[in-house]
């Protein structure tokens, strides 16, 4: 078998390869992990899974389960590797909010809560900034809406 190792071109990562052709594309690298998660699938592949081995894992879960499972990947997609830290009081710990009621607006992301060392959430769906909190609630609320809401 042949190789050939190719620089990749800083600010780029590979895209595409094609086998047939050779061909390969490249595509800029994104600036942070909001450009790269944008759907469920997108958290999947984040973390090393498929759609359809997700579904197979889930499959007798009920809907606020499964809605957990991907808040939860979602939080480890943004966070980097970042965990709160509890014995830390001066670190924020970043949180969704939503706005609960009905009515024409429905379900919908409210902004974000931070806490310091006491908490009314879980470590495992804190996230590391109010930004990826805020963005978090606004892209996935229907997952959200899943989680915290009887259907």
């Amino acid at each position: 078998m042949k190789s050939i190792k190719i620089e990749i071109p800083d600010g780029f990562v590979i895209d595409s390869f094609d086998k047939e052709s050779g061909q390969i594309k490249f595509k800029k690298s994104p600036k942070n992990k909001m450009e790269v998660i944008k759907t469920v699938e997108d958290i999947l592949k984040d973390n090393g899974t498929t759609k359809k081995q997700f579904d197979k894992d889930c499959k007798d879960l009920s809907k606020d389960e499964v809605a957990y499972r991907i808040i939860k990947l979602l939080c480890k997609s943004l966070n980097e590797g970042w965990t709160p830290d509890w014995d830390d009081s001066s670190e924020s710990k970043h949180y969704a909010w939503f706005d609960m009621r009905g009515g024409s607006s429905g379900f919908r992301c409210n902004g974000c809560g931070d806490w310091g060392a006491g908490t009314a959430v879980g470590s495992r769906l804190c996230f590391k900034t109010r930004e990826l909190a805020e963005y978090a609630g606004k892209q996935f609320v229907e997952v959200y809406k899943d989680y915290m809401v009887i259907n």
